[in-house]
């Protein structure tokens, strides 16, 4: 198996950080996998699983990427990976669900609770507050694999939880 890094890159966001990223990884020869980018308030954050091709460390990695001018500014890491880089059953996303109204102090604990409640796994979670000038909605979604004897219940407190707290719950079954 080809060696497998974690690079992290966490600085100010702007046009063009995540294309000077990837063409410099696919310029050494790096293979993504699961890669995810996401702006936070004025910065970025981009985090992935590189397939790194004989010969190219960690370091050399992070000392590229450092160079680049679009990271200025910005924390670059790149570090041995060492976990399977490959997804277990609790990596498959069974379901999709959003949950959107007003910010609710700790609604992430409390969702996070009712996943663990049902031996579901939080595979991605994604939580934004939007512009007044969209709504100022807060919206937080999340991935899940939650087991098949589990699905029922688990979705109805999810549901529950939030219609308790006067917001709107959407669930999608599906994968990816």
């Amino acid at each position: 198996m080809a060696s497998v890094a974690l690079v992290s890159v966490l600085g100010p966001d702007r046009v063009g950080l995540v294309a000077a990223i990837a063409e410099h990884l696919f310029d050494i020869g790096v293979n993504l996998r699961d890669t995810t980018f996401s702006a936070l308030g004025a910065g970025a954050e981009f985090v992935a699983l590189c397939e790194l091709p004989s010969g190219v460390t960690a370091d050399e990695v992070e000392a590229g990427l450092k160079r680049l001018p679009e990271l200025d500014g910005a924390e670059v890491r790149a570090m041995p990976y060492a976990f399977d880089p490959s997804p277990g059953a609790a990596g498959s996303i069974t379901h999709r669900i959003a949950i959107s109204g007003g910010d609710q102090l700790g609604l992430v604990a409390r969702l996070a609770e009712v996943f663990k409640r049902y031996e579901a796994n939080i595979v991605r979670l994604e939580a934004r507050k939007l512009p007044d000038a969209e709504g100022g909605l807060y919206v937080t979604r999340f991935a899940v694999s939650i087991p098949a004897a589990q699905t029922d219940p688990c979705l109805a407190t999810v549901s529950n939880t939030a219609g308790t707290l006067g917001l709107n719950c959407e669930v999608e079954a599906g994968s990816l």
